[in-house]
């Protein structure tokens, strides 16, 4: 069974070394994500170009995603590197401090003192410190800690409930977008964005660097919640990134939001992501918890393009036996995914010709149960768009833009092919086309194919053809045999 369920894994230390990253590759990765909170550009180069080594190795397509930072908001830096809590004890977040101690320590985001007010509760390191708010004096947040534990330096700080006004790009994330343009990446992932404003504000400077990247929104803040549907509008995909959002929603709010962000995307034609800790555990074990197998299972089952891995592959013991048992868990999953397409045209309205044609075939495959969808694509629309639904039936995206090409690894059941034809004979390119689905072992002589282009060929945007093909049927007689 070919998987449909697309598996992101992030770069790191634990990943860089080529021999690894080839098994990665080989294992079923398909993105890699770069995090631009850490590391050099130098770093982010180097990684690139030994993905590229891989891929050509592995004769694999693999997306490149670059991971910006955003307005992640920290404690600073202690004497001796972290101190322990007790609960009870007061403790002062203090703008003007420089070096931190058991009493008090620094933040690297000043403005926090403007932000909150007193009773307001603040949550660091992921939660695992727990503060309260009893008063603001000068550019000192004074607190009393209610869950204590150790904290390290540079640790986050989340405030319950969101409200926050750090901007979602930084002077460095505006840096971080002209490298990712410069490293030819194929998604771009804004951390903290609060409205379409933020991604639109992306997307303006991702293409004055002469980018066009794919822009991943990554819901994390109460605000984006309550604005999903603007930022749904102004990105390309999103990320269920579970770990900020758990802090600021509350951990068990998290699984229906999940669903819903899932569902929701899906209606509107955007790709989605579910990250973080999906397989934690096994940073250190060479398996997973079965609640982890669980956990990943249940996105695939919501229908999520990918699931994300981070920690695991970036610094973990274990990245490619992580991959192999996601891969395995995915497979698993969408063994049980139901069937039910017609349903889901029942309320839908298409006004475009592309559109209606990308629905058309997925209605005509799912009762024909021909072998394979073969969508002629130059932007990726038509097969992102067939990707929305689930009809049972492999996408084959076949483009001659090598951009497109590892754009559409993201799309869940969407496999990139590439083609060489640039003319403007449609039997000739319908022919190329056939070669292309045996070439890759998708369809053999005398499978039934549902197959959509555009005509005049070649022109982006124009999907308004669909043909169902019988594979070898209008070849020359050698070339069938």
């Amino acid at each position: 069974m070919q998987r449909t369920t697309k598996i992101v894994a992030t770069l790191g230390p634990a990943s860089s070394d080529p021999a690894v990253l080839t098994q990665l590759v080989v294992a079923g990765v398909d993105v890699v994500r770069i995090n631009f909170s850490h590391g050099t550009v130098a770093d982010h180069q180097n990684r690139v170009e030994t993905l590229r080594e891989a891929m050509r190795k592995a004769g694999r397509t693999v997306g490149i995603m670059a991971d910006l930072q955003g307005p992640k908001i920290r404690v600073g830096k202690f004497a001796d590197g972290k101190v322990h809590l007790n609960a009870g004890q007061a403790f002062v977040l203090d703008a003007t401090c420089k070096i931190g101690d058991n009493s008090r320590v620094g933040l690297d985001y000043p403005e926090l003192v403007d932000d909150v007010v007193a009773s307001d509760v603040l949550l660091l390191d992921d939660g695992r410190i727990v503060m309260d708010i009893e008063r603001i004096e000068g550019r000192e947040i004074h607190c009393v800690v209610r869950h204590g534990g150790d904290l390290s330096n540079n640790k986050g700080i989340n405030r319950q409930g969101g409200g926050l006004s750090a901007p979602a790009l930084t002077p460095k994330d505006i840096e971080d977008i002209k490298t990712a343009a410069a490293l030819t990446v194929d998604y771009v992932a804004v951390s903290f964005p609060k409205s379409g404003a933020d991604m639109r504000l992306a997307r303006e400077l991702l293409c004055a660097a002469g980018s066009q990247a794919l822009l991943v929104a990554k819901i994390e803040r109460v605000e984006a919640v309550a604005n999903l549907e603007d930022i749904l509008l102004a990105t390309d995909g999103v990320m269920v990134a579970r770990g900020d959002l758990a802090v600021e929603v509350g951990d068990a709010a998290v699984p229906a939001l999940q669903k819903r962000i899932i569902r929701v995307s899906r209606q509107m034609n955007k790709f989605v992501i579910t990250a973080t800790q999906m397989m934690e555990s096994m940073i250190s074990s060479p398996v997973p918890t079965r609640a982890e197998v669980s956990d990943v299972a249940n996105a695939v089952l919501d229908g999520t393009d990918a699931v994300m891995l981070s920690a695991e592959t970036a610094a973990g013991e274990y990245p490619v036996q992580t991959v192999e048992a996601m891969v395995r868990i995915c497979i698993e999953a969408e063994k049980s995914a139901e069937f039910s397409l017609d349903s889901h045209f029942l309320n839908r309205v298409f006004t475009r010709i592309d559109q209606s044609i990308a629905m058309a075939a997925l209605f005509t495959a799912y009762h024909l149960k021909v072998k394979a969808i073969a969508a002629l694509t130059e932007s990726g629309s038509t097969a992102l768009w067939m990707s929305r639904l689930n009809c049972g039936v492999p996408i084959y995206a076949l483009t001659t833009d090598i951009r497109t090409r590892f754009k559409v690894s993201i799309f869940k059941g969407v496999y990139p092919l590439m083609m060489s034809y640039n003319g403007h004979d449609r039997d000739q390119l319908l022919l190329e086309a056939e070669d292309e689905l045996i070439r890759a072992g998708a369809v053999e002589i005398g499978d039934l194919i549902v197959l959509t282009c555009g005509e005049p060929i070649g022109q982006s945007g124009g999907t308004n053809t669909l043909k169902i093909v019988k594979v070898g049927e209008h070849r020359p007689t050698h070339q069938a045999s």
